[in-house]
């Protein structure tokens, strides 16, 4: 073109500033010819497309060069390239900058005074969404949440990006509220992406009901559900334990790509079904759909839990040679899991000393489970001393060799560990269960007394634990680590969290009604041998996830076999 005016020149640098990282700079580059030609000025559609590609390969000295031309030219007060300007700032971590352009944008969103132009309280919610994007970003999790309390005005993004930021940063029951909250007020509806971000929250905290009311808002609303609510959906309802409904969104949804297949095949994996896991791996490839190093991830952990070691290591093998992958950290972290759970500590701990990235805190830790598991006190102790290094104030590498260590008798050593622990400050987390019951979460700790009903739930627990007597079941002293008598390691047995958890679904239930209950950490030997008898006596389906895994307990059995 002999002479390009403004609209030509903002369409290359538009399409090159939603490209990769290298088109994102030509972008720029294209911007500085047009500077340099000096024929044509740049327009308020020019800037934000600059702006955007320097948030692309995180140009922050660039943006900022931009930022001058952008008062220069007259375009300070554009809202559109404002946003973009917000962006950029936020995107490169620069929050400083960041809150300096949007107060001087936005001004205090407290004041008294409303502004009246519909127009400039519309660009106000964009600037204000930038910014709780931001303060999410950067984990500073209160600023966004105050920011969104003085909106005066909120749309669906606000909601969405305060309800993401509280499921990312971990604040799950915050997640839940605030969805709560939105559907209560009724101001604005849930979107596609609303729905997808609660989501997680629901799956961590295995709240089956509400995730069930989220999927049924969707059905009645039209909501589509598409790739990423239906994988958001299926892996809500593996990680709440009904796999059987996970399934069934999976079959009914039209279109499927990888996303879709790894959340139905890590389900799989977390509910101890291998079997299925290698079955689904091989429609998904039959498909068309080429596995990412998560599938490989998922089918693995399967391989993992039940036992399946050969298969493992010819699925890892396989990855490598035919596929081509480059095995990550958490490939080889199920490897070792893998071989350890087996066995076979020598060969995990070989594994280990050859990969060829340099080995994280979660790779020890499943080795010094492993050898917790097969009382392997001479490896064990050498993974606890490599984990301390790497993490010194984690309480699992202590925790694990103090465990290790009176498991075998070693008090001293258990006492050893136990004064490290004192003198660093560092604190054992303690055991926590939930339940759902009519769509509220109940949360127990070890011990627990503090529910409403605690009377009623410590007479249902004396009622269970004189049930099991009578089928012949003996407490497992053995699974309290402490140098203590019997008769209070099955007083403190008795009062495991989950058991409590169970005691209150129990009362809380009609009969034959499932339970199901979330841990935070790996369930003990005798809980899981009371849950089985639980589950004949008292007649109940009882699902439990536990840290690792699912534990289906039904008729006097669980579905892990007693692998785990």
């Amino acid at each position: 073109m002999s002479q390009p005016n403004c609209f030509s020149w903002n369409t290359v640098i538009r399409a090159f500033s939603e490209g990769s990282s290298s088109n994102a700079i030509n972008a720029l580059l294209i911007f500085c010819q047009l500077m340099s030609d000096g024929v044509v000025e740049p327009n308020s559609f020019t800037f934000p497309s600059v702006l955007k590609a320097c948030s692309v390969f995180a140009g922050l000295e660039e943006g900022k060069q931009v930022h001058g031309l952008v008062v220069k030219f007259g375009f300070a007060d554009d809202e559109f390239v404002v946003s973009n300007l917000l962006r950029l700032y936020v995107l490169c971590g620069s929050i400083e900058d960041a809150s300096v352009l949007f107060h001087k944008n936005v001004g205090d969103l407290s004041s008294e005074i409303r502004v009246r132009d519909k127009r400039r309280q519309e660009g106000n919610v964009v600037l204000c969404n930038v910014m709780i994007d931001g303060y999410v970003r950067i984990r500073k999790i209160d600023a966004a949440r105050e920011l969104f309390n003085e909106m005066q005005q909120k749309s669906v993004v606000s909601w969405n990006a305060m309800i993401s930021g509280y499921a990312q940063n971990g604040f799950f029951k915050e997640a839940i509220d605030l969805f709560h909250m939105m559907m209560e007020m009724g101001d604005v509806s849930p979107n596609r992406v609303t729905l997808a971000s609660v989501l997680p929250a629901i799956s961590r905290l295995g709240a089956l009901e509400l995730g069930e009311w989220v999927h049924l808002y969707a059905e009645r609303n039209g909501v589509r559900i598409d790739a990423v609510l239906g994988s958001a959906l299926i892996d809500m309802y593996a990680k709440c334990g009904n796999i059987e409904k996970a399934i069934q969104v999976f079959k009914r949804l039209l279109k499927t790509n990888v996303i879709v297949w790894n959340a139905m095949i890590g389900g799989l994996a977390m509910h101890g079904k291998a079997k299925d896991v290698l079955d689904y791996f091989s429609r998904m490839e039959r498909s068309g759909v080429s596995p990412s190093d998560v599938t490989y991830i998922a089918i693995l952990s399967a391989c993992s839990h039940a036992g399946l070691v050969k298969k493992g290591i010819s699925i890892f093998n396989d990855m490598v040679n035919r596929v081509g992958l480059e095995p990550r950290i958490e490939h080889y972290g199920c490897m070792v899991d893998l071989l350890g759970r087996a066995g076979y500590l020598e060969e995990a701990e070989e594994l280990i000393t050859n990969m060829p990235i340099k080995p994280d805190d979660v790779i020890w830790k499943a080795l010094l489970g492993s050898c917790k598991l097969h009382k392997n006190v001479e490896i064990g102790r050498r993974a606890a001393e490599v984990l301390m290094k790497l993490a010194p104030h984690d309480s699992g590498a202590y925790v694990a060799l103090s465990n290790l260590y009176a498991s075998s008798g070693n008090w001293d050593g258990v006492a050893e560990v136990r004064m490290m622990m004192k003198e660093l400050d560092i604190r054992k987390d303690p055991g926590c269960s939930w339940i759902e019951i009519d769509g509220v979460i109940h949360e127990f700790l070890v011990e627990d007394d503090s529910h409403p009903r605690a009377k009623e739930i410590h007479s249902m627990l004396k009622e269970i634990s004189d049930k099991l007597s009578l089928v012949g079941h003996i407490q497992d002293t053995t699974q309290v680590l402490l140098k203590i008598d019997d008769e209070h390691k099955e007083s403190l047995l008795h009062y495991h969290s989950e058991k409590i958890a169970v005691a209150f679904g129990l009362i809380s239930t009609l009969p034959k009604t499932p339970l199901q209950i979330v841990k935070n950490l790996r369930i003990c030997e005798d809980c899981h041998s009371s849950m089985k008898l639980i589950s004949k006596v008292y007649e109940r389906k009882i699902i439990i996830r536990d840290r690792k895994r699912f534990h289906h307990f039904e008729n006097g059995s669980c579905s892990c076999m007693d692998y785990w």
